[in-house]
């Protein structure tokens, strides 16, 4: 078994990945000599796949896995590690946002305190003040909504012993929220806070950030549904108390109240409610739809470097590991 496996994912990273081989690489060599470095290309547009297949031939330790198609960071980073064979797995964007060179200070502190996952938490969240802001609720949504909760800021930086790893790959949600999956494991956790470099503008627009959210809420918490029944009652007490109201008045004191105006503002907003709670179900029912077809994680073109020896069969992440 390899001692420590560097496992990232490429896609617009033709500018960044020949500066970050070098830093890793440096960083590992001074830890270890054998190491492997797993270059996961999730269907980059640009000359990703080109830089990293010389980089294998350049260099044995580098593997390259090709993806079929552009399949999303979290299903490529699932593909990369369960290709992983380190005792030690180091996972890491390649945009240069985070350091190569703090595998070293993520080593020190996981044999210092025997932890099984060392992982980076933001220092500072970077970006200009709405994506600050935005962050910032995005996490204490989260956290309101799950069950497990998940660190505020954390990055994609972490080093992992490999029985985690294994056991994180065993998890086989097709609609995947990462950050949640890596607390959901377990086992001994340490932070380790770091500071996220800019260098280069988020591609995440305010419709990505949405949708983002929306999957991670449907894809790891119940309460959204729980939620909608709650709603119901609660309307349903409101509307027998207003109907009881109304009666007493036309009883008792022979009023009968004419209000067009609050009857249409009552039935906007009933039939708002219906919509929403509807379309709350039907996100649901497509997530189930899409979880019973089990469909693989992600299909891979081709395999470049030490990798392209080990039988992988549609990128379909190894279970028996």
């Amino acid at each position: 078994m390899t001692q420590l496996s560097i496992v990232t994912t490429l896609y617009h990273s033709a500018t960044h990945l020949a500066e970050f081989h070098r830093r890793i690489s440096k960083a590992a060599r001074a830890i270890t000599e054998d190491y492997e470095i797993i270059l996961v290309n999730d269907g980059s547009p640009d000359d990703s796949q080109r830089i990293a297949v010389e980089l294998s031939r350049s260099d044995e330790r580098v593997s390259v896995v090709e993806l079929a198609r552009n399949f999303g960071h979290y299903r490529a980073i699932m593909t990369g590690l369960a290709q992983a064979r380190g005792e030690w797995v180091f996972l890491i964007d390649c945009d240069l946002e985070e350091d190569p060179a703090l595998l070293q200070s993520f080593w020190d502190q996981a044999h210092a305190d025997d932890i099984d996952v060392v992982y980076g938490v933001q220092r500072a969240r970077k970006g200009r003040f709405f994506e600050r802001i935005s962050g910032s609720i995005f996490y204490s949504l989260i956290n309101q909504l799950s069950t497990t909760p998940v660190p505020r800021n954390v990055g994609t930086i972490r080093l992992m012993r490999q029985p985690y790893v294994r056991a994180l790959v065993r998890h086989r949600d097709r609609e995947i929220f990462l950050a949640g999956l890596w607390s959901l494991t377990g086992f001994r956790q340490q932070p380790l806070e770091f500071d996220k470099h800019s260098t280069s503008a988020t591609t995440y627009s305010l419709a990505r950030k949405v949708s983002a959210f929306v999957n991670a809420i449907t894809s790891f918490s119940t309460k959204p549904l729980v939620f909608v029944f709650y709603v119901g009652i609660l309307i349903s007490m409101a509307s027998a108390v207003a109907g009881g109201y109304l009666l007493v008045r036309r009883i008792f004191f022979g009023e009968y109240l004419v209000g067009w105006a609050s009857l249409i503002v009552s039935i906007w907003f009933i039939g708002g409610v219906t919509i929403f709670s509807l379309g709350v179900i039907g996100i649901y029912l497509s997530k189930i739809f899409a979880e019973t077809k089990r469909r693989p994680y992600t299909t891979v073109r081709s395999l470049h470097g030490p990798l392209s020896q080990r039988a992988l069969v549609d990128g379909e992440l190894d279970e028996e590991r």
